[in-house]
């Protein structure tokens, strides 16, 4: 039973007697030859052996076998189906016809039409303000510039009440039920900031979109005649984005050398009042609020008291009119008060064109016609003075 391994509980009654009687089995450092003659390497092995389970390990594969398998394995042939089901078959995609590689729908463009790129960046104010500037230029004929100093935000509330009921009063007296006016409905009074204002002044009497060519916006992405093929420049540099805001617009009010001639006005805190009509009668009711003179008096207290309120009063002696701007042309103080001083407004001077023109063609025509009747005179008396005397005694004793 000594060279039989032990198994079960005998395994650690064999271990606890082992080590007892040989002092090597517990590995001391400073033993080097074991029982038997066996070094503590061998020990060790042995002691391995006994305790840990034999493993087996499967057989390996040869290469001549690998190679046959593999072999085999390439040549084999690959089991394929066919598909049954619609749905799952690829379908067979036709050629493009020469039509609609001509004709190709548009491309796709980065920016709505209606929120093109500007030069400057969009979310600021200033490019806000010139955007509002630019088209409220452009969209009023008749401008009046005035100059403020420290005008207060009560102060100019007042004096814009004021200037409503003034306009409200000339909408009632020259609109009827047929047409009703609105001018004084869409007439503003608002101040606005110089050096920006100049700059829309500049873009909208210096550039125009409609300026260039037809070749440069054919080639708009969302115009159906459009290749899908054609190479677009969509950055804010192209010439097809044509807006005031755009680098077009930009480097024609930089190059432009031709004076506006609101330069001189353009000076100092200003405030700008803008009609969407030209009418003189609306442009004298303003007048009588906002800058009141002997062509233009101000109401009177009794029909107009709250005018003579001391906010509004202060706020209107901080106003100063400078010049108009009238269908693109500038008018200094006099100017203004001229257009202003047009008796019955467009009306009135309509009738003063057309009895000019009428009365130039009646002189013309009389001047013309002077030659000839003064020639007709003299030829004619001088064809009674030619008769013979002897007809005229004959005739005096037919009626005697």
């Amino acid at each position: 039973m000594t060279g039989m391994r032990p198994r079960g509980s005998d395994l650690a009654e064999w271990r606890k007697s082992n080590s007892q009687k040989c002092p090597c089995a517990r590995f001391p450092e400073d033993a080097e030859v074991a029982l038997n003659g066996k070094t503590r390497e061998s020990i060790h092995q042995s002691l391995f052996l006994h305790i840990t389970p034999t493993i087996t390990m499967p057989p390996r594969l040869r290469l001549h076998a690998s190679k046959r398998l593999r072999l085999s394995t390439s040549n084999a042939a690959y089991p394929s189906c066919q598909c049954r089901y619609a749905s799952l078959a690829a379908a067979t995609t036709p050629a493009p016809s020469i039509e609609s590689t001509i004709h190709a729908s548009s491309p796709i463009s980065r920016h709505p039409p209606t929120q093109p790129p500007p030069y400057k960046p969009a979310e600021f104010r200033k490019t806000q303000l010139h955007r509002i500037y630019t088209s409220l230029i452009r969209s009023s004929p008749l401008m009046l510039v005035f100059q403020h100093n420290n005008l207060k935000a009560s102060e100019f509330a007042g004096i814009r009440r004021q200037l409503n009921f003034a306009l409200e009063k000339v909408d009632a007296e020259l609109g009827t039920k047929a047409s009703p006016s609105v001018i004084g409905k869409y007439t503003e009074l608002q101040i606005v900031q110089t050096g920006i204002f100049a700059s829309a002044v500049k873009v909208a009497e210096s550039f125009n979109s409609e300026s260039f060519s037809d070749a440069a916006r054919t080639h708009h992405p969302q115009d159906p005649a459009t290749n899908t093929s054609t190479t677009l420049n969509t950055k804010p540099a192209s010439p097809q984005y044509t807006h005031s805001l755009s680098k077009e617009a930009w480097k024609a009010a930089r190059n432009a050398k031709v004076q506006t001639g609101l330069e001189p006005l353009l000076s100092g805190p200003l405030v700008v009042l803008t009609f969407p009509l030209v009418s003189p009668q609306h442009l004298k009711a303003a007048m009588t609020i906002l800058s009141p003179s002997e062509a233009f008096p101000a109401p009177k207290r009794k029909a107009n008291p709250g005018l003579y309120d001391p906010t509004i009063q202060s706020g209107l002696q901080k106003l100063m009119l400078l010049g108009a701007r009238v269908e693109g042309k500038v008018f200094d103080l006099d100017g203004t008060k001229w257009v202003g001083g047009i008796s019955g407004g467009l009306d009135g001077l309509r009738a003063q064109l057309v009895y000019m023109l009428q009365s130039l063609p009646a002189t013309l025509t009389n001047t013309l016609e002077g030659a000839a009747k003064s020639l007709y005179v003299t030829v004619e008396s001088r064809r009674q003075d030619m008769e013979p005397k002897e007809d005229k005694p004959e005739a005096e004793k037919k009626e005697a």
